[in-house]
């Protein structure tokens, strides 16, 4: 599925996000700060409501799944330290790559294309996931949010990494599930792919200004050499 007909060079470089494009992470993150959420004595969330609290950093989520009254911020800042412990025991429960992501991986792999990953989640949560869940790829370079990197839509990271692949940022393939990851490539000049699998939904992608969107793995395949 295409929202433009415009034709780009190939790729010449990919950069994915995390959650919601890679790794299924969603019943994960939600056990995590229903967690804490109890452990204060607030009430837990659906999972589902999970897929628009998630997407731009732990302290922006536990914001948004705190109630009003809570928000405060010793509150806010309290509850994060708890929700960092919990997941620095936790971040391998209950998550796993998409189907059919880690078959696309390695084949990109296989056409000597280089792969990255920028991600909002903290950069050492990033970084084990990605060694875990991803152990045969290589990545030329990962990135979470850290004192120097700003959480997407922040086009610092992604600035970077066009940097130390040395290609020009329109050959570069940024592929994500939220509005977040489109407006991110479009601000850095990148092609925006939006993932259908993931926490949000098509609309989002597009008025975000997704240029494509694909519904399966293996659709960025069919496109590396042509379409994209």
């Amino acid at each position: 599925m295409s929202a433009a007909t415009s034709m780009n060079p190939t790729a010449q470089g990919y950069i994915f996000d995390l959650d919601g494009t890679l790794l299924n992470t969603l019943q994960s993150l939600a056990s995590c700060y229903n967690r804490v959420l109890t452990q204060l004595s607030h009430p837990p969330h659906s999972v589902e409501a999970y897929r628009y609290f998630i997407g731009d950093g732990a302290r922006r989520c536990i914001e948004r799944c705190l109630p009003a009254h809570a928000r405060t911020d010793l509150q806010i800042e309290g509850a994060l330290a708890l929700q960092q412990a919990d997941y620095q025991a936790s971040w391998q429960r209950d998550a796993q790559p998409y189907p059919g992501i880690v078959d696309m991986l390695e084949r990109l792999s296989q056409r000597d294309v280089p792969l990255t990953v920028l991600s909002n989640k903290d950069h050492e949560f990033t970084l084990a996931c990605v060694e875990h869940f991803f152990p045969t790829i290589t990545f030329q370079k990962i990135v979470g949010f850290s004192n120097s990197v700003p959480h997407k839509p922040d086009p610092t990271g992604a600035q970077s990494i066009a940097r130390l692949l040395k290609v020009p940022a329109a050959s570069i393939i940024f592929v994500g599930d939220t509005a977040m990851d489109m407006q991110t490539a479009r601000t850095c000049g990148m092609t925006a792919v939006g993932v259908l699998w993931g926490f949000r939904n098509a609309d989002e992608l597009l008025e975000a200004g997704a240029h494509h969107l694909i519904r399966q793995p293996h659709n960025l395949l069919d496109r590396h050499a042509s379409s994209l």
